[in-house]
């Protein structure tokens, strides 16, 4: 039997110019060169509340690992849920925009137990709307999301619950 649990995804309500202040304050003091993005303009800032969802596989010494296999998570803006993250990694608005990014570089969460900040590249787009011209996402203020404990069962799963404030940027 798998140990798959759900989890049902929690809307986390922020006024935006807290979490767009929060995120200019850590934006040139404490976002790590190594995913920074500096010259870009920010397109919009989304909080994100989910999970990170694990598989247990077999790691390259044979013994079996939980290895991430996708997000899923809420988008909130203004206290009001405004899309959805999901495998790709995607990130849609309700308007019909997507992006759809790949890792470029990463940095350590604040904690043990959270998952990496994250710079990446959007390689795909589609629609118009509020992520049109997006060029790069950076991933910052996790909390949780790292699959802790004994992996037993090839095929298992785990949801881990993290959050995150994912900044979009784009030129200009």
């Amino acid at each position: 039997m798998s140990n798959y649990c759900t989890l049902p995804l929690f809307v986390f309500a922020l006024s935006v110019g807290s979490l767009n202040a929060a995120v200019a304050a850590q934006s040139s003091a404490e976002i790590s060169a190594a995913i920074a993005t500096p010259g870009l303009a920010i397109a919009t800032v989304l909080h994100a509340e989910g999970a990170q969802v694990y598989e247990c596989r077999a790691a390259s010494d044979g013994n079996l690992a939980w290895r991430a296999r996708e997000p899923i998570a809420t988008l909130v803006f203004e206290g009001s849920t405004v899309g959805r993250h999901y495998a790709g990694p995607r990130w849609e608005y309700v308007d019909g925009s997507v992006v759809h990014a790949k890792l470029a570089s990463s940095t350590p969460g604040a904690s043990q137990d959270d998952i990496p900040w994250l710079r990446l590249d959007v390689v795909e787009q589609s629609g118009n709307g509020k992520l049109s011209g997006v060029t790069h996402v950076e991933r910052v203020n996790t909390r949780g999301g790292v699959a802790r404990g004994p992996c037993n069962e090839a095929g298992a799963f785990r949801s881990v619950p993290y959050s995150a404030d994912y900044v979009f940027l784009r030129k200009g």
